[in-house]
């Protein structure tokens, strides 16, 4: 049960990313305004889905995990907060300053220089919640190392 609740809510939280990143690219190369304004507004919304799938992923890994120590491990516990501190202070701020702008029409070099700093944090935790994934995924046997080769 435990696990599934990981592998779904960590899931859930990387496509929610995924997707806040691709349609806020996508309604910026529209370059309707209203088009921005509906993105940056759902995206604000749907923080009241992605905020509890990050903290069901955290809090089901950790008892996953249960005081076990490896690499992989190790690795995805250093990782964990340098997600939530991105999330907490980068990208929530980002979106509620974003959605209000935009449900303003306010569309100034303040909006886009946090557009592009959103985009950027986006793009880390999406690396490394994907990396996490993929650790994960090895950990469990679902994803194995490709064997070395050696071409002489």
């Amino acid at each position: 049960m435990k696990r599934n609740a990981h592998r779904i809510a960590g899931g859930l939280a990387f496509l929610l990313i995924a997707g806040f990143w691709t349609s806020t690219v996508i309604s910026e190369l529209s370059g309707s305004q209203e088009s921005i304004a509906t993105v940056k507004t759902a995206i604000l919304w749907l923080m009241t889905v992605l905020i509890p799938s990050l903290m069901i992923t955290g809090a089901s890994g950790f008892s996953l995990a249960d005081g076990r120590r490896s690499g992989l491990l190790d690795r995805k516990r250093r990782r964990m907060p340098i997600i939530a501190a991105n999330g907490l202070i980068v990208l929530l701020p980002s979106a509620f300053f974003l959605a209000s702008r935009a449900s303003a029409g306010v569309f100034d070099s303040w909006f886009y220089a946090v557009q592009a700093l959103e985009l950027i944090a986006g793009a880390l935790n999406l690396a490394l919640i994907g990396a996490n994934i993929r650790a994960g995924m090895r950990m469990t046997g679902r994803l194995r190392r490709k064997p070395v080769t050696s071409h002489g």
